[in-house]
Protein backbone atom coordinates (compact mmCIF):
# COMPACT_ATOMS: atom_id res chain seq x y z
CA UNK A 1 0.00 0.00 0.00
CA UNK A 2 1.38 3.42 -1.06
CA UNK A 3 -0.26 6.96 0.12
CA UNK A 4 1.23 10.35 -1.31
CA UNK A 5 -0.40 13.20 -0.13
CA UNK A 6 0.21 16.70 -2.32
CA UNK A 7 -1.82 20.50 -1.68
CA UNK A 8 -0.38 21.81 1.19
CA UNK A 9 0.57 25.04 1.75
CA UNK A 10 0.11 28.39 3.28
CA UNK A 11 -2.74 30.82 3.56
CA UNK A 12 -3.73 33.53 5.25
CA UNK A 13 -6.70 32.39 8.35
CA UNK A 14 -10.11 32.10 6.97
CA UNK A 15 -8.65 30.58 3.49
CA UNK A 16 -8.63 27.50 2.59
CA UNK A 17 -7.02 24.53 1.04
CA UNK A 18 -7.68 21.40 -0.44
CA UNK A 19 -5.45 18.52 0.40
CA UNK A 20 -5.85 15.11 -2.00
CA UNK A 21 -3.99 11.26 -1.25
CA UNK A 22 -3.69 9.33 -3.82
CA UNK A 23 -3.78 6.19 -2.76
CA UNK A 24 -2.36 2.23 -4.48
CA UNK A 25 -2.66 -1.34 -3.26
CA UNK A 26 -5.58 -1.03 -1.02
CA UNK A 27 -8.39 -3.60 -0.96
CA UNK A 28 -10.94 -0.23 -0.63
CA UNK A 29 -14.10 -2.41 0.05
CA UNK A 30 -13.65 -2.77 4.16
CA UNK A 31 -11.74 -0.30 4.68
CA UNK A 32 -10.92 2.90 6.49
CA UNK A 33 -8.71 5.99 5.51
CA UNK A 34 -8.13 9.14 7.14
CA UNK A 35 -6.52 12.54 7.78
CA UNK A 36 -4.43 13.26 10.15
CA UNK A 37 -2.43 16.18 11.57
CA UNK A 38 0.65 16.40 13.82
CA UNK A 39 1.63 20.82 15.02
CA UNK A 40 5.04 21.12 15.67
CA UNK A 41 5.75 19.85 19.68
CA UNK A 42 2.53 18.09 19.67
CA UNK A 43 1.26 14.50 19.12
CA UNK A 44 -0.19 13.30 15.91
CA UNK A 45 -3.96 13.59 16.02
CA UNK A 46 -7.26 12.31 13.68
CA UNK A 47 -8.57 15.06 11.88
CA UNK A 48 -11.19 12.83 9.52
CA UNK A 49 -12.03 9.94 8.65
CA UNK A 50 -14.39 7.59 5.88
CA UNK A 51 -15.25 4.13 5.97
CA UNK A 52 -14.72 3.47 2.74
CA UNK A 53 -17.35 0.32 2.21
CA UNK A 54 -20.26 2.76 3.48
CA UNK A 55 -18.76 6.42 2.77
CA UNK A 56 -19.54 7.20 6.35
CA UNK A 57 -17.42 10.34 7.35
CA UNK A 58 -15.84 11.13 10.74
CA UNK A 59 -14.65 14.26 12.19
CA UNK A 60 -12.86 15.91 15.08
CA UNK A 61 -15.32 18.30 16.63
CA UNK A 62 -12.85 21.33 15.78
CA UNK A 63 -12.92 21.09 12.23
CA UNK A 64 -16.73 20.03 12.16
CA UNK A 65 -18.42 22.05 9.78
CA UNK A 66 -14.90 23.35 8.34
CA UNK A 67 -13.22 20.47 6.81
CA UNK A 68 -14.58 17.69 4.39
CA UNK A 69 -13.27 14.34 3.83
CA UNK A 70 -14.36 12.48 0.67
CA UNK A 71 -13.02 9.86 -1.85
CA UNK A 72 -13.36 8.89 -5.65
CA UNK A 73 -12.74 5.22 -5.87
CA UNK A 74 -11.92 5.26 -9.63
CA UNK A 75 -8.89 8.09 -9.28
CA UNK A 76 -8.12 6.65 -5.76
CA UNK A 77 -7.84 9.81 -4.50
CA UNK A 78 -8.75 10.65 -0.71
CA UNK A 79 -9.72 14.47 -0.26
CA UNK A 80 -9.52 17.04 2.24
CA UNK A 81 -11.50 20.23 1.51
CA UNK A 82 -10.18 22.67 4.28
CA UNK A 83 -12.22 25.97 4.69
CA UNK A 84 -12.22 28.77 7.19
CA UNK A 85 -8.72 27.67 8.26
CA UNK A 86 -7.58 28.80 11.59
CA UNK A 87 -3.88 29.22 12.90
CA UNK A 88 -4.36 26.24 15.05
CA UNK A 89 -5.02 23.87 12.41
CA UNK A 90 -1.60 24.40 10.99
CA UNK A 91 0.78 21.26 11.22
CA UNK A 92 1.79 18.25 8.94
CA UNK A 93 -1.49 16.95 7.28
CA UNK A 94 -1.02 12.98 6.81
CA UNK A 95 -3.23 10.41 4.96
CA UNK A 96 -3.35 7.03 6.47
CA UNK A 97 -5.16 3.86 6.11
CA UNK A 98 -6.29 0.51 7.78
CA UNK A 99 -8.46 -2.51 7.27
CA UNK A 100 -11.37 -2.20 9.71
CA UNK A 101 -13.54 0.29 11.14
CA UNK A 102 -12.78 3.40 11.31
CA UNK A 103 -11.13 5.33 14.66
CA UNK A 104 -8.87 7.99 15.56
CA UNK A 105 -6.10 5.92 17.37
CA UNK A 106 -2.62 6.50 15.28
CA UNK A 107 -1.38 3.14 16.46
CA UNK A 108 -4.57 1.33 14.56
CA UNK A 109 -3.52 2.34 11.27
CA UNK A 110 -0.86 0.26 9.19
CA UNK A 111 -0.58 2.57 6.32
CA UNK A 112 1.21 6.15 6.29
CA UNK A 113 1.84 8.90 3.47
CA UNK A 114 5.03 10.89 4.34
CA UNK A 115 2.71 14.12 4.98
CA UNK A 116 2.22 17.61 3.65
CA UNK A 117 2.27 20.90 5.57
CA UNK A 118 -0.12 22.96 5.86
CA UNK A 119 0.53 26.40 7.68
CA UNK A 120 -2.13 29.25 8.49
CA UNK A 121 -1.23 32.62 9.55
Amino acid sequence: VQLVESGGGSVQAGGSLNLSCVFTGLTENWSCMGWFRQAPQHEREGVATIFTGTGATYYVDSVKDRFTISQDDAKKTLYLQMTNLRPEDTGVYYCAARYGGCNFRTSDYNYWGRGTQVTVS
